[in-house]
């Protein structure tokens, strides 16, 4: 039998069969990202203890790297401060990295860096957190510095008064020299007229300036307990290993037995939609936003939760958006617009839509534009394919963004600090792929402009004027 000859390969040839091997490669890793989301909610991937004090312990083994992420929630935020100390919950966690008799003042961050690790916290209207991401080898560290720290805080008047000005200082920067900040504060201040998500979380400048060590060890000593707390923990750890590190460290913290969140205010009946209209020399392009009321995944009916986060997505987000489409696309009435939902309040959330005018429109344009797309989904839906490329699109989000070890902590954490259980969270993506179009034309109840506010940012028509007060009415 005479051997078989082969010729060498064309180029042309070359160019297919790599062409080919690249469709093959993304077709493959397609396929195992949708295994993947499948297997988010079929398998448990959190464990979740509670220590006697009370605190609860979760952990998320990751052993992609051998590095860590530490995460202490407190659930208490902005919208429990007692009256006219606005801003102490933000203004307490900035304290925190003050000191203790085992810490110098100060000294905090700089160990964990010291340590090759990075931390930081913020404040939101429910919870207050603080992380640190640090090599596996480093947790017990991390572990024995917060669990110091949550009880054993040591202010100084004068480290107090300090920081009193740095929040005052960052106050002017984030919002009282931002105009979209100070149309954002007074669009919340309208929209919500009984509950203290009206209250902005930086707190009000006077209510600031008037803050006091005895104001933060007071909010210090109600809040910070074991029992109010929540301890999350990602990365190359194994859930025994966590749980006796916890025992050892935040479990000789005693609990608080008078640790308790007051009751909130509710809203009442909304009858009449509000607006702001602000004009201000710093503003730049006319900036149109739209806020409605409506309820979070921890206040939502079964479905009705997600049901409104893929209505938003298909309304709203990106440039397949029904409104991107037609007010930057089709009308050119805008260069951009967009839209979110902020779905993880513990007692409601938000719809927000936004819009910067095109040059050659107003934003009585926009608006206008803005309702009539807004008055077709509410009165035709949507069609099965934008449904469906939102399902995908978010399942996708949930697979890839377990990537970080930070936003992994943060889903968990956030999730229970704010009513949600392991399960609520894991079971996301399947929630998510039973929303029917009926269950979309349900969720359109909530884009009700009665239940909402809408503010104008306006850019000062005269160079150097004066900004207007925003206003506010029915």
């Amino acid at each position: 039998m005479n051997p078989v000859t082969r010729r060498p390969l064309s180029s042309g040839s070359i160019a297919r069969l790599a062409l080919l091997s690249l469709v093959l490669t993304l077709v493959t890793m397609a396929a195992t990202a949708l295994r993947s989301a499948h297997a988010v909610a079929a398998e448990p991937r959190a464990v979740l203890g509670v220590l006697d004090n009370g605190l609860q312990v979760v952990v998320i083994p990751d052993h992609r790297a051998p590095i860590v992420n530490h995460m202490v929630w407190y659930k208490v935020g902005g919208a429990d401060e007692p009256p006219g100390e606005s801003g102490i919950a933000h203004f307490l966690e900035h304290l925190m990295f003050k000191g203790t008799e085992q810490i110098p003042v100060g000294e905090f961050s700089k160990i964990i860096a010291r340590n090759g690790g990075q931390d930081n916290a913020f404040t939101n209207n429910d919870v207050t957190a603080y992380y640190q991401s640090v090599a596996r080898e480093r947790l017990p560290l991390v572990m024995q510095m917060e669990a110091d720290r949550m009880v054993n805080l040591r202010l100084d008047e004068k480290d107090v008064l300090t920081e009193r000005d740095v929040i005052l200082e960052e106050r002017r920067m984030r919002v009282d020299n931002n105009p979209s900040s100070i149309l954002s504060e007074q669009m919340m201040a309208a929209l919500y007229l009984n509950h203290p998500y009206r209250i902005p979380v930086i707190g009000w400048q006077h209510e600031i300036a008037a803050l006091s060590r005895a104001n933060a060890l007071a909010y210090y000593r109600r809040f910070y307990a074991p029992n109010n707390a929540i301890l999350v923990v990602a990365g190359d750890v194994e859930p025994d290993e966590v749980m006796q590190l916890a025992r050892d460290t935040y479990g000789k913290i005693p609990a608080n037995p008078d640790v308790a969140r007051a009751k909130r205010p509710t809203e009442p009946h909304a009858v009449a939609p509000r607006r702001v209209d602000l004009t201000d020399p710093r503003a730049g392009q006319p900036t149109f936003e739209r806020d409605y009321q409506a309820p979070s995944y921890s206040t939502a009916k079964p479905g009705e939760a997600e049901a409104i986060d893929l209505l938003v997505k298909v309304l709203a987000s990106g440039p397949t958006s029904r409104l991107y489409k037609a007010l930057v696309v089709g009308e050119r009435k805008a260069a951009s617009v967009g839209g979110y939902f902020t779905s993880t309040g513990l007692d409601g959330a938000r719809i927000s839509l936004y819009a910067i005018a095109a040059p050659d429109a107003t934003l009585e344009d926009v608006e206008a534009s803005i309702d009539r797309v807004i008055a077709e989904v509410v009165r035709d839906g949507i069609t099965e394919a934008e449904l469906e490329r939102a399902k995908r699109s978010y399942i996708a989000d949930y697979v890839y963004e377990a990537d970080s070890l930070t936003n992994l902590a943060r889903r968990y954490g956030w999730g229970l600090a704010t009513g949600q259980t392991i399960e609520d969270i894991e079971a996301w993506p399947d929630r998510i792929r039973a929303v029917t179009l009926e269950d979309i034309m349900k969720a359109t109840a909530y884009l009700d402009v009665r239940d909402s506010v809408t503010g104008f940012l306006r850019p000062s028509p005269a160079a150097g004027a004066e900004a207007t007060p925003a206003s506010s009415g029915g």
